[in-house]
């Protein structure tokens, strides 16, 4: 990549080790930015790339058992 880029980006679903960490801010080269899964989720949900937000909702079983006979 050197000399023919200013920046570079790799994706994966799972993660990176720390040796490719270093590698990709290694001195005197361009960076690679590396964008894991959990990054790459949030890039997902933060911009709604086919996504539709939606709320959910947790019973709270104690608020019923009042009710109970």
């Amino acid at each position: 990549m050197q000399g023919r880029a200013e920046k570079g980006l790799i994706l994966t679903t799972g993660r990176f080790t720390q040796e490719a960490q270093k590698e990709a801010n290694r001195d005197g080269v361009p960076p690679i930015e590396l964008i894991d899964g959990e990054r790459l989720v949030g890039l997902f949900e933060k911009y709604e790339l086919g996504l539709k937000p939606k709320t959910v909702y947790e019973l709270v079983p104690e608020f019923f058992r009042s009710f109970e006979s």
